[in-house]
C-alpha cells in the first residue's frame, strides 16, 4: 500500500485512529486500472477524441510562451516534468505552472527560463537541457520553431 501511495495510485486519511485508503482518481492510470481489473461488462472504453489538453492549458499564456516541453517523467525518476521557455518578467508563467499543477492533481517539477538563456544552452549543449530532450516527451508545443535551429 505504501508503495502504491508514494506514486500517487491511492491516498490515504486518518480518521479515528484508523487508515483508510481510496483510489486517487485523478491519477493517469486511475481509468486503465479500472478497465483492467474490472469484470462488469458495462465499464466503457472512453474513445472520444479529446483536444490537445496541452494545447487548451497554454492557451492563456500563448503571449509569454516560446516554448513547452512536456515530459513523461515517472514517479521517483530524475528530471523535470515541465520545461517552460519563454518572459517570465510579469510572473505569469509561474503563476500559470501552478494552476496545471492544481489540474494534473499532482506536483510537477518544472523549470522556467528566459528564450535566450535556453537558446544558448541549446548552442553549447548544456548537459541539462540535453538530458531532457533525451527524455520520453508527451508533448512539444514551439510555436516558433526554436528547438528545430539548434
Amino acid at each position: 500500500m505504501l508503495n502504491l501511495e508514494g506514486i500517487g495510485i491511492i491516498k490515504n486519511e486518518t480518521y479515528d485512529n484508523k487508515v483508510y485508503y481510496s483510489a486517487n482518481t485523478k491519477h493517469p492510470f486511475s481509468k486503465p486500472l479500472v478497465m483492467l481489473f474490472s469484470t462488469r461488462a458495462d465499464v466503457v472504453v472512453d474513445v472520444t477524441v479529446k483536444p490537445n489538453v496541452w494545447e487548451e492549458y497554454v492557451r492563456s499564456v500563448k503571449n509569454y510562451l516560446d516554448c513547452l516541453i512536456v515530459t513523461n517523467r515517472l514517479p521517483g525518476q530524475e528530471g523535470v516534468d515541465l520545461l517552460i521557455v519563454g518572459d517570465d518578467k510579469t510572473k505569469k508563467l509561474t503563476h500559470w505552472a501552478e494552476v496545471v499543477e492544481k489540474k494534473e492533481g499532482k506536483p510537477l517539477n518544472y523549470v522556467i527560463m528566459s528564450r535566450d538563456d535556453f537558446q544558448y544552452r541549446l548552442n553549447v549543449k548544456d548537459r541539462f537541457v540535453s538530458e531532457v530532450l533525451e527524455m520520453s516527451i508527451l508533448e512539444k508545443i514551439d510555436p516558433d520553431g526554436i528547438l528545430n535551429r539548434r
